[in-house]
């Protein structure tokens, strides 16, 4: 039989079955197994996109952390590097680009104080806090970030974006803490670079007025201060606040969002993959998955040791 130009042959799926060797029931099962991975990988990226609305520079390693519990609900299991491929797949893969700001001037006069997180273990919050100013673009200028976070469960504390490099904006975000942690005095350390602003003598004065103890970096070595230069990161690369915003008013709202969801949706490799909230109010000893940084001046970090 001769077939004419674009006529349809119906073949039925017996015949192609018996064609290749393969029952009705096997082809139908592998059907049926293909759909519900399709279903399963469309469900996966939905929770994925769902996440990266929240936290835009979320990771694999975390996602899938986070997803975890959600995929079991729905029967589904998938692990670490299946859903790497699958995000690399979809092109949804992030590709970190790094930055260093330049917010610090320690080239000044004021008294500056020695480090006393040196050879500390940390084994609760409101222990240490570490502070640290970042820049944002605004229009085409700044407005820069002042950050205080508990060096023990990594909980942004106090915070206040100023559209000046002064003190002012580094006061504000103290008071914040003072006001959210209330610390009992003689029982915390502020730790900190070497800036004007934290050397300043408004600033030393509100630590003295609450029985904090002053410590600062020796060295300019980041590592001395590990922990805050982790968390500007996290805020500026996870969740895009290395963004150029329009006005002041904009960017502003965008670091309350971010430090809300960073305090509560953002799990931390150094507190045993829990958010800094958790590990803040947790009484349980925070499982570490590296060894924890010790601040010894006579000895060379590494970069596993950050947080």
């Amino acid at each position: 039989m001769r077939l004419q130009e674009n006529e349809i042959v119906r073949v039925s799926v017996g015949h192609l079955c018996r064609l290749f060797g393969v029952s009705r029931q096997a082809f139908y099962h592998r059907q049926h197994f293909a759909q519900r991975v399709r279903g399963h990988s469309l469900l996966v990226l939905d929770l994925v996109l769902a996440l990266r609305r929240e936290i835009p520079g979320l990771g694999t390693r975390k996602l899938h952390l986070l997803l975890q519990q959600l995929l079991a609900a729905s029967g589904i299991q998938m692990g670490g590097d299946k859903l790497h491929q699958l995000l690399q797949t979809h092109d949804l893969i992030l590709r970190q680009k790094r930055s260093v700001p330049k917010t610090t001037n320690s080239a000044h006069s004021l008294r500056k104080y020695p480090n006393l997180l040196v050879d500390i273990a940390l084994t609760t919050p409101q222990q240490a806090w570490v502070c640290d100013i970042t820049y944002l673009c605004i229009g085409l200028g700044f407005g820069y970030l002042s950050l205080l976070t508990d060096a023990y469960s990594k909980l942004i504390v106090g915070y206040c974006l100023h559209p000046l490099l002064a003190v002012e904006g580094s006061l504000k975000a103290l008071e914040m803490a003072l006001q959210s942690e209330q610390p009992r005095p003689d029982s915390l350390i502020h730790h900190s670079d070497r800036g004007s602003q934290y050397c300043s003598f408004a600033y030393i004065q509100r630590l003295r007025q609450a029985g904090i103890a002053i410590s600062m970096t020796q060295h300019g070595d980041p590592y001395e201060n590990a922990v805050a230069e982790r968390v500007n990161g996290i805020l500026k690369a996870d969740f895009r606040l290395n963004r150029v915003f329009t006005t002041f008013d904009e960017a502003a709202r965008a670091v309350e969002q971010s430090v809300r969801n960073y305090n509560h949706l953002c799990p931390h490799m150094s507190c045993g993959y829990l958010t800094p909230a958790a590990a803040h109010a947790s009484t349980e000893p925070l499982q570490k998955h590296w060894k924890p940084k010790v601040y010894k001046t006579a000895q060379t970090p590494t970069s596993t040791d950050i947080a």
